[in-house]
C-alpha cells in the first residue's frame, strides 16, 4: 500500500473513531447529570479524547455500586422503623413553619428525626479536642465507636490510641472505621493499623479500593465523615481528622501549614442519631448487623440524658453522600440560606458551589442580608483553591463579604449559621465533591445559646483575617484569574 494512502487512512480512521466517541458521549453523558458536569465531560472528551475517555470510564459514575445504594435504602428503612412515633421535641410548637419543613425534608432523605434535650460545646483547640476525646474514652464502660476520613498514629494522636488500648483492656468494645484511600496515603499508615491490631480494636476500611480482592468502586468516592461515640452518652463530630494538624507530609511541613478545625461535643438524644450513622457504615462495610437493642452497641434516644434547661438544643443528624441520590447536604444548605432573614455566615475550606448554591447566596445578598464567607488565604490543594477563587468576583459583586484566614493556617472548619438560632456543623464542605462524591455527616442545631458560641468563633476568625475587597480583587492579574477559570471548569467533572 502507498505510504501516503496508508497514513491518510489512519488519520481518517482516527477521526471517524473520535467522531463516533463524541456522538456516543453526547447520548450517554448528559443522562441524569447536571448540565455543567455534562458539559465539562464532553469538552474533556472533545479536546483530549483518549485521556478524557479514560478518566470518564474511571471516575465518571458519581454513585456507589448498586449493591451499596440498595444497602443504604435497607438501612434507611431500619432507621425509619425504629424512630416511628419518636417525638422528643417538647418545643415543636414554637418552630417556624419553614424549620418544620426543613426538618421533615432531612428526615425524609436521611431517616433521622430532630430531637430535643441536647447540650453541645464547641472546641476549636486542635490538640485539645483530641485530648478531650481521649479523656472521654477513658470513661467508657461499654463501647467506643470511631470513624474518620484519616486515621494516623503520631505524636498528636498517641494519647487517643492509648485511651483506646486502655478501654479494650477494661473489656470495652472499640470499633473503628477509616477511609481506605486517605488513611493509606497518610505517613506511617502501616504502623497505624498494626497498632490497631495490637491493641485489639475491631476495625475496617471504608470504601476500600482493592480490585484484586473484589472491592472496588469509583476511586475518588470517599468516606469523609468524622465522629466518635462513647457509650451512646457522648458524641463528637466536626471537621477534624485523627492526625497531627500538619498532616505530617513533607510538603506541608516545608510550608509550615497548620490546620484549624472546629469540633462539637454532644450529649443527649442526638448522640443516638450520630451512632446510627456509624452503625449504618459498619453494616455497609463489614456486613455485620449489630443489635441496636444491646447496651453494648447503642443507647436509644429515649434513654439518653434529656436536658430541660432553657438552653437545651434541638438537633438533627443529616447523613449524605453517593449512597443517596438526593444530595442531602446541598438541599439542607440551600433550604437554610433561602430561609434566612437577616444573616448567613459560611465557613468552608473548599468553597466550590454549584449554580443552585451561588443563586441562593447571591439572592440572600439581594434580599438585603448580611452574608459573609470565611475561607483560607492560601490553599493546600491547587486546583480546588483556584476553582474557589473563580467565584470571588461574582460574590463580591453581589455584596458577600469575604474574609481570608491568614497563612500558614488552613481554615478547615466547616459550619454555617443563619440569623440568631440556627447553625450547621459537620464534615461537609460547600463544594461539588462534598455534595456528590463524599460520604458526609452534618448536624443541624436550633438554639440561640449554640449560635452565640458559634458567633464567638466566627468573630475570632474575623479579627485575624483580612477582608477581600472588590478593589483589591480587580487588581488580580489576568494570568491568575485565567487559571482560576480553567480550574472552575474542571471542578464540574464528576
Amino acid at each position: 500500500m502507498d505510504p501516503v494512502l496508508g497514513t491518510n487512512l489512519a488519520w481518517v480512521s482516527v477521526a471517524l473513531l473520535h467522531f463516533a466517541v463524541c456522538i456516543i458521549a453526547l447520548i450517554v453523558i448528559p443522562r441524569n447529570r447536571k448540565p455543567t458536569a455534562a458539559m465539562a465531560w464532553l469538552l474533556a472528551i472533545l479536546f483530549v479524547p483518549f485521556i478524557g475517555l479514560v478518566l470518564y470510564l474511571i471516575i465518571g459514575k458519581s454513585q456507589l455500586p448498586e449493591r451499596r445504594r440498595a444497602e443504604q435504602q435497607r438501612i434507611d428503612g431500619l432507621i425509619a422503623a425504629r424512630v416511628a412515633g419518636l417525638d422528643l421535641v417538647p418545643g415543636r410548637a414554637t418552630w417556624p413553619q419553614w424549620f418544620e419543613s426543613v426538618a421533615r425534608q432531612n428526615q425524609t432523605l436521611g431517616g433521622i428525626p430532630v430531637v430535643g434535650g441536647n447540650t453541645a460545646v464547641l472546641i476549636d483547640d486542635y490538640t485539645g479536642s483530641i485530648d478531650a476525646m481521649a479523656a472521654e474514652i477513658d470513661t467508657a464502660t461499654t463501647f467506643v465507636h470511631v470513624e474518620y476520613f484519616i486515621v494516623s498514629l503520631d505524636s498528636t494522636t498517641r494519647g487517643f490510641f492509648a485511651a483506646m488500648e486502655a478501654a479494650v483492656k477494661r473489656g470495652v468494645t472499640v470499633r473503628l472505621l477509616a477511609d481506605h484511600v486517605s488513611s493509606v496515603k497518610a505517613v506511617g499508615h502501616k504502623e497505624t493499623f498494626a497498632e490497631l491490631d495490637r491493641i485489639g480494636v475491631k476495625w475496617s476500611y471504608m470504601l476500600p479500593v482493592m480490585p484484586f480482592k473484589g472491592k472496588y468502586q469509583r476511586p475518588d468516592l470517599r468516606n469523609h465523615r468524622k465522629l466518635v461515640v462513647i457509650d451512646g452518652r457522648v458524641g463528637y463530630m466536626g471537621s477534624q481528622n485523627l492526625i497531627d494538624r500538619s498532616y505530617n507530609t513533607p510538603k506541608n511541613l516545608k510550608r509550615g501549614l497548620q490546620w484549624q478545625e472546629l469540633v462539637t461535643r454532644l450529649e443527649g438524644p442526638v448522640v443516638a442519631g450520630l451512632n446510627a450513622v456509624f452503625l449504618s457504615d459498619w453494616l455497609s462495610e463489614t456486613g455485620e448487623l449489630l443489635d441496636v437493642e444491646s447496651p453494648a452497641v447503642n443507647l436509644p434516644a429515649r434513654q439518653a440524658r434529656f436536658d430541660r434547661s432553657p438552653d437545651a438544643l434541638e438537633c438533627q443528624v443529616v447523613p449524605s453522600g453517593p449512597s443517596y441520590s438526593t444530595e442531602n447536604n446541598l438541599r439542607l444548605f440551600l433550604s437554610l440560606i433561602y430561609a434566612a432573614s437577616s444573616r448567613a455566615i459560611i465557613t468552608s475550606p473548599y468553597f466550590v458551589p454549584d449554580e443552585a448554591m451561588m443563586y441562593a447566596i447571591t439572592s440572600a445578598c439581594h434580599r438585603g442580608l448580611d452574608v459573609q464567607l470565611f475561607v483560607s488565604e492560601i490553599g493546600d490543594q491547587g486546583p480546588v483553591f483556584h476553582a474557589q477563587r473563580s467565584y470571588y468576583g461574582d460574590l463580591l459583586e453581589a455584596g458577600v463579604r469575604i474574609f481570608r484566614y491568614p497563612a500558614p493556617f488552613i481554615l478547615h472548619a466547616k459550619h454555617l449559621s443563619i440569623d440568631d438560632d440556627i447553625a450547621v456543623i459537620g464534615s461537609s464542605n460547600m463544594d461539588i465533591r462534598s455534595f456528590n462524591l463524599d460520604l458526609e455527616v452534618s448536624l443541624l442545631v436550633r438554639g440561640r445559646a449554640f449560635v452565640d458560641k458559634m458567633r464567638e468563633v466566627e468573630e475570632g476568625y474575623r479579627v485575624i483575617s483580612s477582608e477581600l475587597t472588590r478593589e483589591e480583587w480587580a487588581r488580580e492579574p489576568l494570568s491568575s484569574t485565567a487559571l482560576d477559570g480553567l480550574a472552575r471548569l474542571t471542578s464540574a467533572l464528576e
